[in-house]
């Protein structure tokens, strides 16, 4: 593994994906909430098996990136960094979630698996629910969800489904119209991420496996909490937005 690496181009519905000297641009472009509408590059061809995924710690993924709305404008969710594509394209199956990046949810969008952290907004997170902590605790998740509703008991028992499922995150505040430099260290034992050489957030729990590469932008949103309340919708957009990406380079370390 080098520098360099195979970028394939995927687009869904009006997505558009174009080079620039030294990156892509990521669209997606005024839509109705019927279709969804996807735009992204990877390093992986959809539905790629887990063996084939080339990229694992120790590694730092670095690239610089802006988009060409603020948040509150944006619709939808968009990032860059590393998962394992766990809802495969043919939709007839689904892996456990593992993933390392600078995620964004736009509001109805509430992935609040992390404590004292929106559901929604600019991330940097990790992601593993493929750990045997989770596997040990999914026969109690009926009833996991009804105390997580008792606002005392979420307290005190969620931080223990928080790592059992490896999340770990901290909300950013950056102006995304304005171009960042971006780094995920990965390592076996943790993960630092950069913006701009300041370190934002250090995870103590990730995935050890290989995963694949993703830069997106899209018009879905996802509901997942731990009261209980799951859900997945598609939103209209106004106007295009895009995701734009330079310098994008992934090194190996020792």
């Amino acid at each position: 593994m080098d520098n360099s690496f195979f970028v394939n181009h995927l687009t869904i519905g009006n997505g558009r994906v174009n080079r620039m000297d030294n990156g892509y641009s990521l669209t997606i472009g005024v839509c109705t909430a019927q279709g969804y509408h996807d735009a992204q590059i990877t390093d992986y061809t959809p539905g790629a098996l887990p063996r084939n995924y080339q990229f694992r710690p120790p590694l730092r993924l670095h690239l610089r990136a802006w988009y060409s709305h603020p948040a509150e404008q944006l619709r939808g969710t968009a990032g860059f960094g590393f998962w394992n594509q766990p809802i495969l394209p043919s939709a007839r199956s689904l892996r456990l979630p593992r993933a390392l990046w600078f995620f964004f949810g736009s509001l109805p969008n509430n992935m609040a698996l992390a404590k004292d952290v929106a559901g929604h907004g600019w991330k940097a997170a990790t992601f593993d629910a493929q750990r045997w902590p989770f596997f040990a605790l999914a026969p109690l998740a009926p009833l996991g969800f009804a105390l997580m509703r008792i606002s005392t008991l979420y307290r005190r028992l969620w931080p223990i489904g928080q790592r059992a499922i490896g999340v770990s995150e901290t909300a950013l505040t950056f102006d995304l119209t304005q171009p960042h430099d971006y780094i995920i260290d990965w390592q076996l034992s943790h993960a630092d991420f950069y913006v701009d050489g300041s370190l934002v957030h250090h995870a103590r729990q990730v995935p050890r496996v290989p995963l694949g590469f993703i830069a997106w932008i899209d018009n879905q949103y996802a509901v997942v909490t731990p009261q209980g309340r799951f859900g997945f919708g598609r939103l209209a957009l106004e106007h295009d937005q895009s995701l734009f990406i330079e310098d994008l380079r992934i090194q190996p370390e020792e």
